[in-house]
């Protein structure tokens, strides 16, 4: 069966960090770009940031470098984001994504999605 499946959302304090996971069971997982995606309530779904095939390259979007990391596990099929120093305009539903091209393209395989919610 192909899925994604997000943990790791919650509430979180400005400043404070927050790890998301993908538990990804989709074909050619090794040989795949994944990344992540949010979306806050009116507003369309934008990229996070994505991760080459085999992990040797990542793309961010501008207000997450620096703070943001995404990381992947091939043996275990997962992708990791570590988020720091995280803001109130972090908040937002992020959705673990497969099968795009780095930097361009989102992929065809989508989690149901893990809120996130920075708040004091």
């Amino acid at each position: 069966q192909v899925q994604l499946v997000e943990s790791g959302g919650g509430l979180v304090q400005p400043g404070g960090s927050l790890r998301l996971s993908c538990a990804a069971s989709i074909p050619r997982f090794s040989h795949s770009v994944m990344g992540w995606y949010r979306q806050s309530p009116g507003k369309e779904r934008t990229l996070v940031a994505q991760i080459s095939s085999s992990g040797d390259g990542a793309y961010y979007t501008d207000s997450v470098k620096g703070r943001f990391t995404i990381s992947r596990d091939n043996a275990k099929n997962t992708v990791l984001l570590q988020m720091n120093s995280l803001k109130s305009e972090d908040t937002a539903v992020y959705y673990c994504n497969g099968g795009g091209a780095l930097g361009r393209r989102q992929g065809n395989y989508w989690g149901q999605g893990t809120q996130v919610i920075v708040s004091s």
